[in-house]
């Protein structure tokens, strides 16, 4: 039978969910090591724990949130909460959406994008849930394999090779836009080496670099054009 469809009702749905499934995933993700520890009789130490996380957490804490109001709005309510979730955003889930968007045509914050999003990343997790279970299960015979010389190199570009295919969708649409900030992280990677391993820090000053040259040129085109 038909019913009528409120995208309202579906996303108070998907946010009720999220929220559920969010919490027991940071219980069991937070309750692990408390509950080997109770069962081996080997409790961890909290002082310790508490200050390896002050350490790295801090740094984490701010890649976190960026990561968040950066990937939100590209995944919607439905998607963001499958990719926290599932995790591998960057590597994996990312990717995925946004080609899916692209091959869909599919805007940024429509409903269309919702359903896009949330679909693809749950076949890439779905997917990534079916690799590593045959992984697992053909892990000792295709070690030889896998740790092969020749295809060593391939295995240590694959992220480089899997945004350079995507960027390259993004750059060819708006070379002049897109040449300045890549200049300048590739620029500050290189005087900084360090900075390699802070990537999801440096999305925020390179994402506002971009936003603020796109509105400096919208601004001078709208004036042209008032002037014109």
């Amino acid at each position: 039978m038909k019913r009528d469809f409120s995208y309202e009702s579906y996303l108070n749905g998907t946010h009720r969910l999220g929220r559920i499934f969010s919490v027991l995933t940071l219980i069991m993700l937070v309750g692990a090591p408390f509950a080997i520890g109770g069962i081996l009789g080997a409790m961890p130490d909290l002082a310790a724990a508490a200050r390896g996380f002050i350490a790295v957490g801090l740094v984490w804490t701010v890649s976190a949130v960026v990561e968040y109001l950066v990937y939100t709005p590209m995944l919607g309510a439905g998607g963001s909460y499958l990719a926290f979730i599932t995790g591998n955003l960057i590597n994996m889930k990312i990717p995925c959406a946004m080609n899916a968007r692209e091959m869909t045509g599919a805007k940024t914050g429509t409903a269309e994008n919702e359903v896009i999003s949330t679909l693809s990343i749950a076949t890439s997790s779905l997917v990534t849930i079916l690799v590593l279970a045959l992984g697992v299960l053909l892990m000792i015979p295709l070690q030889p394999v896998l740790q092969s010389a020749v295809l060593k190199p391939a295995f240590a570009n694959v992220v480089p090779a899997l945004f350079g295919a995507m960027a390259c969708q993004y750059f060819r649409k708006d070379p002049r836009l897109a040449v300045v900030p890549m200049c300048a992280m590739t620029l500050l990677f290189m005087l900084v080496p360090s900075l390699t391993s802070s990537t999801s820090m440096m999305i925020m000053p390179a994402g506002a670099l971009t936003i603020t040259l796109a509105w400096l040129r919208w601004r001078k085109e709208r004036k042209e054009a008032a002037q014109s």
